[in-house]
């Protein structure tokens, strides 16, 4: 088995890129660094992986990257690289999610359809679902998303499908839940709490607490991408959820029982394209992947907490 990871520099890319050399898999890490966050949080998730004699890095954009070289010898793709966050998805920032989330989806699926894959895993989003359909969501309710970001992973589903139904791609699409864990990205929920309380600065919530997600941890993600590689039916889609459906008024509750001290939150409206409820069934990815989530949130969100803190504690040495 050889592996290429797109977004291998990444918070989800990291850690599928570490547990497959774990598993003594040859990987091909790609990313092009772009510039939603910093690039030196990225460059610290690939430290320990640059050590590897099973990995090697490549940076470049998918969008002019030598994919035929790339995919020399490749056995399985995890395409992980997108434009990332519903909220900075609308006005004129969108042209990056084209950019990023589809046509480099498309070409990437252009130069696999010829390189013989046993599987070309592609991470999509609960964004895809919007508010519409019912809960749990199911892999067939019809996708209604309500933010820019969303559209865009849907898109680049289609293309994954129409890959497999033109050309035989064995390609598989996960829908991911909420994901969280140690090297969350600086601007996703959880990081942004659990430094805040460490730091004594003020939370800010957008909407009324009430909304609510359903929380995976990334070791959950990683162990549900590795399944797909192998066991995935081409052609299919997945719910990858946690199983932790919770509120975000109980998501602070715990955060302070965890960190030992009370919050500062400052409530705010709710933004455009945010998902008032997700929740997962995940009744197809237990049947054909055998996927069964082992984090609680209690434990996920203390394993962040502790890498954040640990953070922190380099920061100020």
């Amino acid at each position: 088995m050889k592996a290429l990871v797109t977004g291998a520099a990444g918070f989800i890319g990291s850690h599928l890129s570490a547990a497959l050399v774990d598993l003594g898999v040859d990987v091909i890490g790609v990313d092009c660094f772009t510039d939603y966050y910093a690039r030196s949080l990225k460059e610290q998730n690939l430290e320990t992986l640059k050590r590897s004699r099973h990995f090697t890095f490549v940076e470049a954009a998918l969008q002019s990257a030598d994919l035929s070289r790339l995919l020399d010898g490749v056995t399985h793709v995890y395409h992980l690289a997108a434009q990332a966050g519903v909220r900075k998805s609308w006005g004129r920032d969108f042209a990056a999610y084209t950019t990023n989330n589809i046509e480099a989806t498309q070409r990437l699926l252009e130069a696999a359809k010829e390189a013989g894959l046993a599987r070309f895993v592609y991470a999509s989003s609960s964004s895809v679902y919007g508010d519409a359909v019912a809960i749990p969501m199911r892999e067939d309710a019809v996708p209604q998303p309500v933010s820019p970001y969303g559209v865009t992973k849907l898109a680049a589903e289609h293309l994954c499908s129409l890959y497999h139904i033109n050309y035989g791609l064995p390609a598989v699409s996960l829908r991911f839940f909420t994901v969280y864990g140690p090297r969350q990205r600086p601007d996703m929920g959880f990081n942004r709490f659990l430094r805040a309380a460490h730091l004594g600065e003020p939370i800010t919530l957008y909407g009324d607490g009430t909304q609510t997600r359903d929380f995976t941890f990334v070791s959950d993600i990683v162990a549900a991408l590795v399944a797909a590689g192998s066991q995935g039916r081409p052609g299919g889609v997945y719910n990858i959820g946690g199983g932790s459906r919770v509120s975000m008024k109980d998501v602070l509750q715990l955060i302070e029982r965890i960190v030992g001290r009370p919050l500062n939150v400052r409530r705010e409206p709710p933004q455009k394209g945010d998902m008032q409820h997700t929740f997962a069934d995940t009744s197809r990815a237990r049947a054909e992947l055998g996927f069964s989530p082992s984090a609680t949130l209690e434990s996920g969100l203390t394993a962040e907490n502790d890498w954040i803190r640990q953070r922190l504690a380099t920061a100020e040495s």
